[in-house]
C-alpha cells in the first residue's frame, strides 16, 4: 500500500512531475547522443541536486538513468552506434531494420519492450524490496562484511574484459578511499603531508572527472567520426507503423527478457549491458526464426531492450538494502543520499520508507512518461541529434564540469581532483582497466572497513570469524565462486579464438 501513498504524493505535485518530465526528455536525448552516457550526465547534473529537496534530486537523476537507457536504442538503430553500452545488442537487428526503411517500426518495437521490461523491473523491486531489507537487519559486521567482500570480487572480476585489469581497477578505488584520517585512530593515511588530502577525496568531483571529463578525453581523442542518421521513412505508414499483430511474437521474448534483466540487476557490478546480450542470445536460441536474427528481425530489437530496462528497478535493491550499488548510477546514487544526510541499507525503510517509495512511484510515472514521448517522438529526438555538432558539445560538456567541480564544495582543490580524476579515466578505457569498478569500488570501501572492524572486535579468534559464521562463510563463498566462474569462461573463450585461428 506504502507505493499507493507514493504515487498520491508525486501525482499531487506540479514541481515534482516537472521534475521527472525533464529527466525524461534529458537523459533520452543524452542516450541518444553516441558516446555520451546516462552515467556521465548524472554525475556532471549532481552538484545542481544539492539545492534541490531529497526527493526531486533523486528522482531528477533516477529517471534520467531510466530513460537514458531507453536512449541508447535511438542511436543503435538510426546511427549504428549504440548510445550506450546496453544497446549494442539492439543494433544487430535495430539498424538492418532501419536500413530496410522501417526504422519508425523498430523505434515503436524498442520503446513499447523498454516500458514493459521497465515496469516489470520496477515493479519487482517495489514487491522485494521490503522484504529484502528485513533480512538485511538481521545480519551482523562479519555478515555485512562478507557481503562487501563478495562484492568487489563479483564488481572486479565480472565487469570489463580481463580479470585481473578489473580487480586491480577495484582495488585502486579502495586505495584511493583510504586516503585521508584513520577513522578510529585519526592517524593520515596516504596524505604525502598535503592538509587538502587529510579530508580524504570527494565523491563527486571523483566522478565528474571518471566519468565525463575522462569521456570527453575519448571523444577528443576520436574526433572526426561523424554518426550518419538513416532516414525514418515517416511517410510510408505500412513500413513504419506497428500493428499488434506483428508485435505479439515478441511478448514471450519481451516476457522472458524482463526477468532475465531483473535477475541480473539484482547482482551487483554485471549491469544491462550483460542482460541485453543474455537476453539476446537466449532469445534467438528459442526463436521459431532465428536464421532472420541479425538480419532486421523484430524480436532481435524486443529483447535485448526488455532486458536492459529492466535491470533498471532490482539494481537499486542492494543500494537501498545494503548499501552496496548494483551499477554506476547507483553509485552516484549514494552520493545524493550521503549529501542530503540520508542513510542508506537497512535502516533506511524504518526513517526514510515514505521517500523510498515515493521514489519509486517517480520511476513508474517516468517510465511511461519517456514510453509516450519515445513512441511518437523518438524520430525527432535523433534527428535533434544529428543537428548538435560535437565541435560545440563537448566544449560545453568540458566547461560544465569545471563549474559542477568547484560548486559541490566551493573548493579549488576539487578541481584538481576531477581533472587528476579525468586523465585516469581517460587512461584506464585506454588501458582496458574499469572506471566503473573503480568508482563503485570507491564507494564501497568505507562501508567494508567500518563492518571489517567492528567483525574483529567482536571476535575472539581474529579472522576466523568470517569462517565460523555460515552467512558470512556463504558470501565469501559466492565471492570466490564467481571468480572461478569468470576465469574458466575467460579461459574458454581465449581457447575457441584460439582453435578457431589455428
Amino acid at each position: 500500500m506504502d507505493i499507493f501513498a507514493g504515487l498520491a504524493t508525486v501525482l499531487s505535485d506540479p514541481a515534482l512531475l516537472g521534475w521527472v518530465f525533464l529527466a525524461a526528455i534529458v537523459g533520452m536525448i543524452v542516450g541518444a547522443i553516441p558516446g555520451l552516457t546516462a552515467s556521465a550526465a548524472i554525475a556532471m547534473l549532481l552538484p545542481l541536486t544539492f539545492y534541490m529537496d531529497p526527493l526531486p534530486a533523486l528522482a531528477f537523476l533516477y529517471v534520467i538513468g531510466k530513460s537514458g537507457r531507453y536512449g541508447g536504442s535511438i542511436a543503435a538503430i538510426l546511427f549504428n552506434t549504440p548510445g550506450t553500452a546496453a544497446s549494442a545488442a539492439t543494433q544487430l537487428d535495430g539498424y538492418p531494420l532501419a536500413r530496410q526503411g522501417k526504422a519508425g517500426k523498430a523505434m515503436k518495437v524498442a520503446t513499447i519492450s523498454s516500458v514493459i521490461g521497465d515496469f516489470t523491473g520496477e515493479i519487482l523491486l517495489i514487491v522485494g524490496v521490503a522484504w529484502i531489507a528485513s533480512i538485511a537487519l538481521k545480519l551482523g559486521p562479519p555478515e555485512l562484511f562478507a557481503v562487501y567482500f563478495a562484492a568487489f570480487i563479483v564488481i572486479g572480476s565480472v565487469i570489463g574484459k580481463s580479470v585481473t585489469r578489473g580487480l586491480a581497477s577495484a582495488a585502486l578505488g579502495v586505495l584511493v578511499a583510504m586516503i585521508g584520517l584513520d577513522p578510529i585512530s585519526s592517524t593520515e593515511r596516504f596524505t604525502f603531508g598535503s592538509f587538502d588530502l587529510t579530508n580524504g577525496i570527494s565523491l563527486v568531483p571523483l566522478m565528474i572527472g571518471i566519468f565525463v571529463l575522462g569521456e570527453v578525453f575519448t571523444q577528443i581523442e576520436e574526433r572526426g567520426v561523424k554518426a550518419e542518421m538513416m532516414p525514418t521513412g515517416e511517410s510510408d505508414a505500412d513500413r513504419n507503423g506497428l500493428t499488434w499483430a506483428e508485435y505479439r511474437p515478441c511478448m514471450p521474448h519481451v516476457i522472458r527478457s524482463s526477468f532475465i534483466g531483473a535477475f541480473i540487476g539484482m547482482l551487483p557490478g554485471l549491469g544491462s549491458a550483460i542482460a541485453a546480450f543474455v537476453a539476446y542470445g537466449e532469445g534467438k536460441r528459442r526463436a521459431k526464426n532465428p536464421d532472420k536474427w541479425g538480419q532486421g528481425a523484430l524480436e532481435g530489437v524486443a529483447a535485448p531492450e526488455a532486458a536492459n530496462n529492466a535491470v533498471s528497478g532490482p539494481s537499486m535493491a542492494p543500494l537501498l538494502t545494503l548499501g552496496i550499488p548494483g551499477s554506476t548510477i547507483g553509485a552516484i546514487l549514494i552520493g545524493v543520499f550521503l549529501i542530503h544526510g540520508i542513510q542508506i541499507g537497512p535502516t533506511m525503510f524504518l526513517t526514510s520508507r515514505d521517500l523510498v517509495f515515493s521514489l519509486f512511484a517517480c520511476g513508474l510515472i517516468g517510465i511511461v512518461m519517456y514510453g509516450v514521448i519515445g513512441y511518437f517522438g523518438a524520430a525527432y529526438v535523433g534527428r535533434f541529434i544529428t543537428r548538435i555538432p560535437t565541435q560545440v558539445l563537448y566544449p560545453i560538456i568540458f566547461l560544465t564540469s569545471f563549474v559542477a567541480a568547484y560548486t559541490s564544495r566551493g573548493n579549488l582543490f576539487d578541481v584538481y581532483v576531477m581533472v587528476a580524476a579525468g586523465f585516469a579515466g581517460w587512461a584506464m578505457r585506454k588501458l582496458d582497466f574499469n572506471p566503473a569498478a573503480f568508482v563503485i569500488s570507491f564507494v564501497l570501501a568505507s562501508g567494508a572497513e567500518e563492518t571489517f572492524r567492528q567483525a574483529l572486535l567482536l571476535s575472539d579468534n581474529g579472522l576466523m570469524i568470517f569462517v565460523t559464521r555460515p552467512i558470512a562463510l556463504a558470501f565469501l563463498l559466492i565471492g570466490f565462486a564467481a571468480l572461478f566462474v569468470r576465469i574458466r569462461s575467460v579461459h574458454k573463450q581465449a581457447r575457441s579464438v584460439a582453435l578457431r585461428d589455428a
